[in-house]
């Protein structure tokens, strides 16, 4: 992901006695230059901080008193917390306790946590201390650094997924948990740096100086940190988590048609969304649709035309949205023109404002098997999910850059060794072949990445969707249209034989008509056509839709078996994942 915000304690960081480093400062300031934006997030109270620091104009914005208080440079002051109460302060005057009152926090030494603990407990105040060395924070309850930080980058309209901060003491464990990579200095607090993704080693704040340098001239945030930041998408055959880190790596899903495989990248998209990354799906055919029932998620398209470039990228430069591109009503080489506009302005927006943070492009092999695949994708800041049938057919350049890949059922020899290809490793073909292969409908596997799979094939079980992944009851199957809806088999525009009056009639009749041609049908896209528009199934049509289009390119010599087991899959009971199915309208 783009690095975008890079958050600062200040004091024993940035500062010693109060005095801000001048090789910091310098070094904020060729940060900014290159467009990072940088929030200083310390507990003291602002005008104290004005005082030692001076004009707060050389950073972007500040979150003081431990998260209470924001301030940015056009003066303007925003209160997270609230004020203590006046019989609070008189109480712990009274008790012969010396502070200093903000705006929304006091502080003290920390020997009279005793005295402020018993006057709180006294008064029954929602307050709660903090420590900082030797000194001692009283804030309202629900306010740290993590919220202070979060509420002022909801006014710059930037993500902490695109951020680095640094601090070194106890009250600064927050707002490293906050940032995509969380920075302890090694002259600070032991227990802060066993919860760091990094370390600065050095001497005080010409380290951090030195350290800002570095990670400002690179765009990206540096990959192999973010271990905190995973999604988990299933349990191994041991019980333990499957997971792995999402920290910029390409990630392959692929499998046979109708093996599950955009059911995995939505699986994997939830995660993303719930942990707050925004998604951008291309979707070409309808799948990812149930997604809008998370929160922050938007569906755009699913009419007879994409949609408007403008209104993806308003849409994405919310942090807190998520879109899913629906393509299906346009025709193939619609969606290709399409994609060759979007894929280069999703890279272009990522560059300029650090989102999407991820992009899920599904059927990606209709659309990045060409020699233009470094045009459409931006392999430097990757962060890609390619959901695929025929990964061979991608292009090498594209191959080259996958980092995991996840496999649901795959039975085709060339596209297991073009999976031995992109691991590195063909001397395995025999034995993945076998696994992957017999993998059941609810597993998968997780090709070696190193640091999760240990260069092994990992086998498991997915996890439960929490968005609704709709399976019919057996009634939709036999369920008989009204009369002018069924479906009529036709050659050279004569028909041929009786209509099929439900889906249970049509699969049927597709084993009785051997002899017929059925190419045309799904040239035309009739099948998927008759079963959207009558059934409105739009799950079904969707798979349909996959299967004219491999007859089209011609990657399929039996449409008639392709249809019949869609349909039969799609209608089959499951006691485990049986949910209520959608309206079904057969006609008037």
């Amino acid at each position: 992901m783009k690095f975008s915000v890079l958050a600062l304690d200040y004091d024993g960081t940035i500062a010693c006695d109060g005095a801000l480093s001048p090789e910091v400062k310098a070094a904020i300031a060729e940060a900014r230059a290159r467009g990072v934006v940088v929030v200083i997030v310390t507990g003291r109270i602002l005008s104290d901080l004005k005082r030692v620091a001076g004009n707060l104009d050389f950073v972007d914005a500040v979150v003081a008193e431990n998260g209470a208080v924001l301030s940015f440079p056009n003066g303007q002051t925003r209160l997270v917390g609230h004020r203590p109460p006046q019989a609070f302060l008189d109480s712990l005057s009274r008790c012969g306790v010396q502070f200093q009152a903000g705006e929304c926090t006091l502080e003290t030494d920390a020997a009279m946590a005793p005295q402020v603990l018993a006057v709180i407990r006294e008064l029954e105040l929602p307050l709660v201390l903090v420590f900082n060395r030797s000194r001692l924070m009283v804030l309202p309850q629900a306010i740290s650094k993590s919220t202070g930080f979060q509420a002022a980058l909801n006014v710059l309209r930037l993500s902490a997924h695109n951020s680095i901060g640094i601090g070194d003491a106890e009250n600064d464990h927050e707002l490293l948990s906050a940032c995509e990579i969380g920075v302890a200095v090694s002259w600070g607090s032991p227990a802060l740096q066993k919860e760091a993704d990094e370390i600065i080693h050095g001497v005080g704040p010409p380290a951090v100086a030195e350290y800002v340098r570095q990670v400002s001239q690179q765009m990206r945030l540096h990959e192999g940190s973010t271990s905190r930041h995973k999604i988990t998408v299933g349990t191994g055959f041991n019980g333990n988590p499957v997971a792995f880190s999402i920290d910029g790596r390409n990630v392959l899903i692929v499998g046979d048609p109708h093996a599950g495989k955009s059911w995995g990248a939505g699986l994997a998209c939830e995660q993303m969304i719930l942990q707050g990354y925004c998604v951008c799906v291309v979707d070409p055919e309808g799948d990812y649709g149930s997604l809008e029932s998370l929160p922050g998620v938007v569906v755009l398209g699913g009419a007879d035309y994409p949609p408007d470039l403008p209104d993806v990228a308003r849409a994405l430069r919310h942090f807190d949205l998520s879109a899913i591109l629906n393509l299906s009503r346009i025709g193939y080489e619609e969606k290709v023109a399409y994609l060759k506009a979007l894929l280069p302005m999703l890279a272009s927006l990522r560059r300029t404002t650090g989102l999407p943070h991820r992009i899920v492009v599904d059927e990606a092999h209709y659309f990045l098997g060409e020699a233009n695949v470094t045009q459409l994708l931006d392999f430097e800041l990757g962060a890609y999910t390619i959901v695929t049938y025929r990964p061979s057919d991608l292009h090498p350049d594209l191959r080259r850059g996958l980092h995991v890949i996840i496999a649901k059922r795959l039975t085709q020899e060339k596209e297991v060794q073009t999976l031995l290809t992109i691991a590195g490793n063909k001397n395995l073909e025999g034995e993945w072949t076998k696994i992957l292969g017999a993998l059941g409908p609810e597993d998968a596997a997780l090709l070696p990445a190193p640091e999760q799979a240990a260069g092994t094939l990992q086998r498991f079980k997915l996890l439960p969707r929490m968005t609704s992944h709709v399976r019919h009851r057996s009634k939709y199957f036999d369920m008989e249209v009204a009369s002018g809806h069924e479906f009529l088999f036709t050659e050279n525009g004569a028909i041929i034989g009786p209509p099929a009056r439900s889906l249970k009639q049509f699969v049927t009749l597709l084993a009785s008509k051997s002899h017929l041609c059925l190419d045309e049908h799904a040239r035309r896209g009739d099948f998927s056509r008759w079963i959207a528009g009558t059934f409105r199934d739009h799950h079904l049509a969707s798979d349909v839709r996959k299967i004219e289009q491999r007859c089209r390119l011609g990657h399929l010599h039996d449409v008639r078996e392709s249809l019949s087991q869609a349909i039969q899959e799609r209608y089959r009971l499951s006691s485990e994942h049986d949910l209520p199915a959608p309206v079904v309208r057969v006609g008037s």
